[in-house]
C-alpha cells in the first residue's frame, strides 16, 4: 500500500502447517498479503457486555465466531454416551458429544469465545464441537494454559498465548475457514507483527503513522481500532486518487484537435430546429463540452443522466462541432440494437448534408466494405457502431471526437483503442455517457480521471412515470394491474411485462400462456428472451406497433425506444437490483404520454425486500436511487471489484459512508501529483501494475 510491501514468505515466518493453511484458505503467500488483506471483521471488547455478532443471520454451514456468557450447562444421555449442551447468552448452544473435558472446564458465568460450524436443530442455532477460548473465569483461575484445547495448543508452539491475551481489551475476530480458526489467524498475525521491522511512512500526513495504523488495526490499544481504520481507509482512497490524478496529468500532455463551436455551422443549424427549449442542464453541459473541445488538450468527460434526460441531443451537438471543424466523430454503442437505434434517432436530428455511417459486426461483406471505405476516405462524417469500430481494420480519415454510450459496458482499454484511431500525434476528445446515475464517491474512485457532468431535468414534453407496488398477497391489486394494461392497449398504447426467468413458475413462457388464456385474452402477445435468435426482429416488431404486449426477460433493459409503450409490469421485482428496476422503468414514458410502472412482488409487506421496492416506487430520481442502492449493496458489488485470482483493492473504504475521507484523500492526491509527480508515481506502482485491470473493468 502506497509503496510499502512485505514480501517475506509466510513459510519463513510461521510454522509450515499454518502458512500452508493460510495459502490454501485465502491465497496468501507473503506476510504483507496477510496483514493488508485480512483485517479483523469485528472486535470483542473484553470486560464489557458481549453481544452476538452479525453472524446471527449467517447461513447454516458457515464457520462463525461468537462470544458471550455461559448461561447453562446440561447433559443428555444417548446410546453411546452423552450430549453436553453449553448455552451462551440464551441464544446459541455449543454441542459436544461425550464432552468429558468440556464438562470439566465450562460452567455458568464464564465469558467464552466459541468458533465452529453453524447448524440448526429444531430452529435452534447450534455450534457442533466448536473450539473455545475462556476469556474470563469467575472462579479465580489465573493460568490461561488451563483454558485452552485443540487449536490453542497448536498455536502455543509459536506464540506465547498468555502474552497474546494479556491485558488486551480489544480482541480481533477474523474471517475464518474450516481449517483456520479466528485465534489461529490472530496468533499468526501477532507473530508476523512482532517480527515486522518499523515501516517508514513516505507521507507525513497524520500523528498516526502507517506503521502504528497497521499494528493497531490488528491489535488495538485501549482507545480501540477506529483511528487505525480511518487512517488505512485514507490510504486506500489516496492510492486510487493518485492513480486518477496521474491519469489526468498524463492527458494534459496529449494533443487533440481544437474544435471551437461555429456560430453558423451544422451544429447551429441543428440546435435552431430543436422543437423545444433545452433544459438548463443541457445548456450547461454544452458549455462544458464547448470549453473542453476548444482546447488542444483532449476532453475526457463523463455525462450521466436519466433515461430521456436529453444526453443524445448533447452528444449530437458535440459531434456536429467536430464536423464543423473538419473532423469525424464516432459513437460506440454496446449492442447492435442500440447502435441502429442511435443511428435512426441521430439521423433525424442531422442537417441534410451530414453523412452518417453505421458499422456493426453483422453487416454483409459488401456493406461493411463500403462503410470502411467511407470512414477511411472521410466521406463519413459521423460513424455509429458497436465493437466493430475498434477493430484493427477500421481506419478513420480524421477522428476528432469519440462518444461512448453506457460506460459500464466498456473498459478503459477499449476507450484507449478508439483513441488510437485518431491521426498520428493526436488523441480524440472523449465523451462518455451513462443512463445509470453514479454516486459521487463512485464517480470519484472509478471515473476520477474524467470530468463529470450531470443532467437531472427531463426535457419539455416528458412526464414523470407513476409507480405502484402490487403485492401478490393482494389479489385484487394484481387483477387491477392486468386491467390497467388492457385499458392502455384499448387506448392504442402498448405494454411490457418483465419476468425474472424464462421457464418455470413465474417465467416468461408460463406467464405468456396464462395471460393469453386469462386477463389479456384477445390481445396480441409476443414472447422475448435471451435464448432466441430473432430477438432484434421481435423487438423491431414491437416497436412498429405489431404487438400489444411484450412479455420478456430483462433483455429489454437496454433496448429500442418505443414511444407508444406506456405501461410496464415487472413480475417478482424483489429479484432485481435497484438500478436495474430503474432502467426497466425507463422503458416507458418515452413518447410524452402519461405512463405507469407496476412493481409486482412476492415479498411480505414488512420485509426488507418489500421496503426496498416501496422506496424505489416512491422516487423517480435515479440519482437518489443510486444512493439507495449503496445502502443495500457493498461497493464491491457496485464496482465489480472481485477479479479472478485477486484481492479487493478496497478492503476498508465504504463508498456509502466515507465521502469525507475520499474527498480529503483526492484533494491531497492532486496536490501531491502537482508538487511531486515522481513520488506519486513510486507510491502507486503496485496499484497500477496489479490493480489496473480492476480499475479498468470497473
Amino acid at each position: 500500500m502506497l509503496g510499502w510491501k512485505d514480501d517475506r514468505p509466510l513459510t519463513e515466518v510461521l510454522p509450515g502447517k499454518v502458512a500452508k493453511a493460510l495459502t490454501k484458505s485465502f491465497g496468501y503467500s507473503t506476510c504483507g498479503q496477510l496483514l493488508m488483506n485480512h483485517y479483523p471483521r469485528d472486535y470483542i471488547r473484553q470486560g464489557r457486555d458481549f453481544q452476538a455478532f452479525a453472524e446471527r443471520e449467517a447461513p447454516e454451514g458457515s464457520f462463525i465466531t461468537i462470544s458471550g456468557t455461559v448461561t447453562n450447562v446440561s447433559k443428555r444421555p444417548i446410546r453411546n454416551g452423552f450430549v453436553l449442551n453449553v448455552t451462551v447468552d440464551d441464544t446459541y448452544t455449543a454441542v459436544y458429544f461425550n464432552g468429558v473435558w468440556q464438562e470439566r472446564v465450562l460452567y455458568p458465568g464464564m465469558r467464552v469465545l466459541f468458533s465452529g460450524k453453524l447448524k440448526f436443530f429444531n430452529s435452534q442455532a447450534q455450534l457442533q464441537h466448536p473450539e473455545f477460548l475462556i476469556l474470563d473465569a469467575p472462579r479465580g483461575e489465573t493460568s490461561v494454559s488451563k483454558r485452552w484445547g485443540g487449536t490453542l495448543k497448536a498455536i502455543s508452539q509459536f506464540v506465547d498465548v498468555e502474552e497474546l491475551l494479556r491485558e488486551r481489551e480489544w480482541l480481533p475476530v477474523y474471517r475464518a475457514s474450516s481449517t483456520l480458526k479466528t485465534w489461529t489467524i490472530m496468533a499468526a498475525i501477532h507473530h508476523v507483527l512482532k517480527t515486522l521491522p518499523p515501516i517508514q511512512d513516505p507521507l507525513d500526513i497524520s500523528d498516526l503513522t502507517f506503521d502504528k495504523a497497521i499494528r493497531e488495526i490488528h491489535e488495538p490499544g485501549p482507545e480501540g481500532p477506529q483511528r487505525a481504520i480511518d487512517r488505512l481507509k485514507y490510504n486506500e482512497a489516496l492510492g486510487i486518487g493518485l492513480v486518477m490524478a496521474l491519469r489526468r496529468r498524463d492527458t494534459r500532455h496529449w494533443r487533440a484537435f481544437a474544435m471551437p463551436p461555429a456560430d453558423d455551422g451544422y451544429r447551429a443549424e441543428m440546435l435552431a430546429k430543436v422543437p423545444f427549449d433545452l433544459t438548463s442542464g443541457q445548456k450547461q453541459v454544452l458549455r462544458d463540452i464547448d470549453r473542453d473541445i476548444s482546447e488542444a488538450v483532449p476532453m475526457s468527460r463523463l455525462l450521466q443522466g436519466e433515461v430521456g434526460s436529453g444526453k443524445t441531443l448533447v452528444a449530437v451537438a458535440a459531434m456536429l462541432s467536430a464536423v464543423d471543424a473538419g473532423r469525424q466523430a464516432a459513437l460506440l454503442a454496446p449492442t447492435e440494437v442500440l447502435a441502429h437505434q442511435h443511428a435512426r434517432s441521430i439521423s433525424a436530428m442531422l442537417p441534410d448534408d451530414i453523412r452518417l455511417t453505421v458499422l456493426s459486426g453483422s453487416m454483409k461483406t459488401a456493406e461493411k466494405r463500403q462503410a470502411l471505405l467511407d470512414i477511411v476516405s472521410g466521406e463519413a462524417d459521423i460513424v455509429v457502431g458497436t465493437h466493430a469500430i475498434i477493430q484493427q481494420t477500421v481506419e478513420f480519415y480524421s477522428l476528432g471526437l469519440v462518444v461512448v454510450d453506457e460506460q459500464h459496458r466498456f473498459g478503459v482499454e477499449q476507450r484507449d483503442t478508439l483513441r488510437m484511431k485518431a491521426p498520428e500525434g493526436t488523441f480524440p476528445h472523449v465523451l462518455v455517457m451513462t443512463a445509470t446515475p453514479i454516486p459521487r464517491t463512485i464517480a470519484m474512485t472509478v471515473f476520477g480521471d474524467l470530468e463529470v457532468s450531470s443532467l437531472h431535468e427531463l426535457p419539455g414534453g416528458r412526464k414523470p412515470i407513476q409507480s405502484s407496488v402490487l403485492p401478490e398477497a393482494k389479489a385484487s391489486w394484481v387483477r387491477r394491474g392486468w386491467e390497467r394494461i388492457r385499458e392502455e392497449v384499448d387506448a392504442g398504447r402498448q405494454a411490457y411485462v418483465v419476468c425474472p426467468r424464462i421457464e418455470g413458475e413465474g417465467g416468461v413462457l408460463e406467464l405468456a400462456e396464462a395471460l393469453e388464456e386469462g386477463p389479456l385474452e384477445g390481445l396480441r402477445i409476443m414472447v422475448l428472451h435471451g435464448r432466441m435468435d430473432d430477438k432484434d426482429d421481435r423487438m423491431a416488431a414491437f416497436a412498429r406497433g405489431e404487438v400489444d404486449v411484450l412479455i420478456s426477460t430483462t433483455v429489454i433493459e437496454v433496448g429500442v425506444d418505443v414511444p407508444n409503450a406506456t405501461v410496464i409490469l415487472i413480475r417478482e421485482s424483489e429479484n432485481f437490483g435497484v438500478s436495474q428496476l430503474h432502467q426497466l422503468r425507463g422503458r416507458v414514458g418515452r413518447g410524452g404520454n402519461a405512463s405507469l410502472c407496476l412493481f409486482h412482488t412476492l415479498a411480505a409487506p414488512n420485509s426488507p425486500s418489500f421496503e426496498r421496492i416501496s422506496k424505489i416506487a416512491a422516487t423517480s430520481s435515479g440519482f437518489e436511487l443510486t444512493e439507495l442502492d449503496m445502502e443495500y449493496r457493498r461497493e464491491g458489488d457496485v464496482l465489480g471489484t472481485r477479479q479472478s485470482g485477486r484481492q479487493r483493492t478496497l478492503q476498508l473504504l465504504d463508498l456509502s459512508q466515507d465521502l469525507m475521507i475520499i474527498e480529503r484523500a483526492y484533494e491531497d492526491a492532486y496536490v501531491l501529483v502537482d508538487e511531486d509527480p515522481e513520488l506519486a508515481f513510486e507510491l502507486t506502482v503496485e496499484i497500477r501494475e496489479e490493480e489496473q485491470e480492476y480499475l479498468d473493468k470497473s
